[in-house]
C-alpha cells in the first residue's frame, strides 16, 4: 500500500508537472507534446506577407472597384490619447493602427503593444458603414468611400477629458454619412457615433454595420492544460451566451453561432487584448462571420436604421472597445464582454480566484503580496485537512522502521509481506493514503492560478519587490525558483523516507527535475508555490513536533 500511494502522488504530480510545462511551451510559440504538427493552411500558407491590395469586405457588401484607384488618396489620421495612438484611414474612417503605450510587446519589451494594423505583416482594423435595406437599392456610404477630415484637433490637450474626430462622406446614394470617434481620458471604450444624413427627395432604410478584420494568424498563447489562448472572433447575446468562432470553421463555412438577436456584440479575441463593437440598445441585429480573403476574415453586426425623412439626420452612438481585457471595466460596458478573458477549462475556478486576488490587490495595492495574502487564506480554508494529512504522513514515518523490517523479512513473499504491512497499519492506525487527498483538492487550485496568471493582463508588467518586476514573466535571476526547490527539497526531507531505495532516490531526484521546469514558470506562479512550501514546512514541523517525530 505505501507503494500504491506514493506511486499514486508521483503520477499526479508528475502528470500536473507534465501538463504544466507542455502548456508553458505553447504558451512561448512550441508545438505541444500531445499534438501532431499542424500543417498550414492553403489561405496561411499563401498569406505571408499577403495583405489584401483592398481593404475587407462587410457581409452583405459588394466590392466597389475603382475605389482604390479614384476619388481622394487614402490617408491616415494620426490620434494621440492619453492612453492610445491611434491611425484613422480617410477611406471610409475605419480605424486601422492602434497602440497601447502603457504595454510593452511581451517579445520585445522596448516596444509597446500594437492592437490594430495594417501592415505588410498582419491585418487588423475596426470599420463601419452603410449598406442598403433592401435589394436593388444604390450603393450607400461605406468603409471603402472616401472621407474627409473635418478640422479640428488631433490631440488629446492637457485638462481636457474628451477629444473628437469627425469625418465625412460626399453624397453616395442619396446619402451623406458623418462619423465621429469621441476619445475618453483614461478610457479605452471609444464613442462611435455615426449621422446619416438624407440628402435625397424621398424616405431612405439603411442598415449600419460594424465590423471587425482581422488576419487568421493565431500566436501559440496558452492557457494550462488547454488549447491555446483564444485568438479570433467571438459573438455574444443573452440566449446563446458566449460563443468562440474559430478562423478555421469560418474557413471550412462551419462557423456556429448566434445569427441575430436583439441584443449582444461582437470581438475580436486575442490574449490579454480585445476589439469589440459594442450597441447595448434592443433592437434587432444580425451578426456574420465570413473569410474576406487571403488569410482573413471579419465578424460583423448590423443594426437597422430607421426611414429617414428627407433633409433629416439619424444619428446612432455606438462603443469601440480597442484595449486591455481588464475584467472589472469590462463587466461595466456590456454583459457578458469580460468573457473575453479566457480562462480555459477552469474558468469556474479561475474566476473567483481572481476575484479575491482582485479584492485582496485593492486591500493590499501589490499583486505580489496579494498572491502571497491569497497563499494564506487558501492555507487557512484547508488546515485541518493538511493537518490530517500531515499527521497521517508522521505516522507513516514513525512506523517506517517496522515496514522495512517486513519488507527486508517476507522480500521472499509479496503476499505475507502485503498481509504484515496491512496489520501494521491496522495496529498502529495509519491511513496509507492519507496524504493523497490534500494534493486531489489543491491541485485544482494550483492550476486555476496558473490560468489567472497567464489570462490576466492586470499581472502584465506587474511587480512584486525588488528584482521581480513582471510577476507574468519568468524570474531574471532564477532566486524564486531555487527558493522554492530548497524548500521542497526540505519537504522531501520532513516525509517519511520509502521502504524501496529506488523510490527513495526519487524522492530527492523529482523535486530538482520538476524545479528545472519552474525556472521557466511565472514569477507570481513560483511565488505562489514557494509560499505554499513555506506554510506546509511550518505545518508539517509544528506536527511530526507534536508526534516527537522531528529529528
Amino acid at each position: 500500500m505505501t507503494d500504491t500511494r506514493r506511486a499514486l502522488l508521483w503520477g499526479i504530480f508528475s502528470v500536473s508537472l507534465v501538463m504544466l510545462w507542455d502548456g508553458w511551451n505553447k504558451h512561448n510559440g512550441q508545438p505541444s507534446m500531445f499534438a501532431p504538427p499542424v500543417a498550414a493552411s492553403a489561405a496561411a500558407a499563401g498569406s505571408a506577407p499577403g495583405v489584401p491590395a483592398a481593404p475587407a469586405q462587410p457581409a452583405g457588401v459588394a466590392p466597389l472597384p475603382g475605389l482604390a484607384a479614384g476619388g481622394e488618396p487614402s490617408r491616415t489620421i494620426d490620434i494621440s490619447t492619453d492612453l492610445v495612438r491611434a491611425s484613422i484611414d480617410t477611406r471610409g474612417a475605419s480605424l486601422v493602427g492602434l497602440t497601447l503605450p502603457r504595454y510593452r510587446d511581451e517579445h520585445d519589451t522596448s516596444k509597446p503593444v500594437v492592437l490594430f494594423d495594417r501592415s505588410a505583416q498582419r491585418v487588423y482594423q475596426a470599420d463601419s458603414g452603410l449598406i442598403p435595406q433592401l435589394a436593388g437599392q444604390a450603393a450607400l456610404p461605406n468603409h471603402t468611400t472616401p472621407m474627409t477630415l473635418v478640422p479640428g484637433p488631433l490631440k488629446l490637450a492637457d485638462g481636457q477629458n474628451e477629444l473628437a474626430v469627425s469625418f465625412e462622406s460626399a453624397e453616395q446614394g442619396g446619402v451623406k454619412l458623418r462619423k465621429t470617434y469621441v476619445f475618453k481620458r483614461g478610457d479605452y471604450a471609444v464613442r462611435v457615433r455615426h449621422e446619416v444624413v438624407n440628402t435625397s427627395a424621398a424616405p431612405v432604410a439603411a442598415q449600419l454595420y460594424l465590423q471587425l478584420a482581422r488576419d487568421g494568424t493565431v500566436p501559440s498563447t496558452s492557457i494550462f492544460m488547454g488549447p491555446a489562448a483564444f485568438t479570433g472572433p467571438a459573438v455574444y447575446t443573452d440566449a446563446a451566451k458566449f460563443q468562440k468562432v474559430e478562423f478555421d470553421k469560418i474557413e471550412s463555412g462551419k462557423a456556429a453561432h448566434e445569427k441575430s438577436a436583439d441584443n449582444g456584440w461582437i470581438a475580436m479575441v486575442q490574449h490579454h487584448f480585445v476589439g469589440a463593437w459594442v450597441f447595448n440598445d434592443k433592437i434587432a441585429r444580425s451578426f456574420q462571420t465570413k473569410r474576406e480573403g487571403t488569410n482573413l476574415y471579419s465578424v460583423a453586426m448590423t443594426l437597422p436604421v430607421d426611414a429617414i425623412a428627407p433633409g433629416a439626420t439619424k444619428t446612432v452612438e455606438t462603443t469601440l472597445y480597442a484595449g486591455p481585457q481588464e475584467e472589472k471595466k469590462l463587466e461595466a460596458l456590456a454583459p457578458g464582454l469580460e468573457l473575453v478573458k479566457d480562462y480555459g477549462w477552469v474558468t469556474m475556478l479561475a474566476k473567483p480566484l481572481f476575484w479575491l486576488l482582485d479584492k485582496l490587490h485593492g486591500l493590499i495595492g501589490n499583486w505580489g503580496w496579494s498572491i502571497v495574502a491569497l497563499v494564506v487564506l487558501l492555507k487557512i480554508a484547508f488546515y485541518w485537512l493538511n493537518a490530517s494529512a500531515y499527521r497521517s504522513m508522521g505516522k507513516m514515518k514513525a512506523v517506517n522502521p517496522k515496514i522495512m523490517e517486513i519488507r527486508e523479512r517476507h522480500k521472499a513473499d509479496p503476499q505475507k509481506m502485503q498481509q504484515e504491512m496491512m496489520r501494521i497499519y491496522r495496529e498502529e492506525k495509519v491511513n496509507p493514503l492519507g496524504g493523497c487527498l490534500p494534493i486531489f483538492i489543491q491541485m485544482p487550485f494550483f492550476i486555476a492560478l496558473y490560468s489567472v496568471l497567464l489570462a490576466s493582463v492586470e499581472m502584465r508588467g506587474a511587480p512584486w519587490i525588488g528584482w521581480i518586476t513582471d510577476l507574468s514573466v519568468q524570474d531574471p535571476y532564477y532566486i524564486l525558483p531555487a527558493l522554492m526547490t530548497a524548500t521542497t527539497l526540505f519537504q522531501t526531507w520532513l516525509n517519511p523516507t520509502p521502504p524501496d531505495p529506488v523510490q527513495a532516490k526519487m524522492m530527492w531526484i523529482m523535486p530538482l527535475l520538476f524545479s528545472v521546469m519552474f525556472i521557466f514558470f511565472p514569477a507570481g506562479l513560483v511565488l505562489y508555490w514557494f509560499v505554499n512550501n513555506l506554510l506546509s514546512i511550518a505545518q508539517q514541523w509544528m506536527i511530526n513536533r507534536q508526534l516527537g517525530l522531528n529529528r
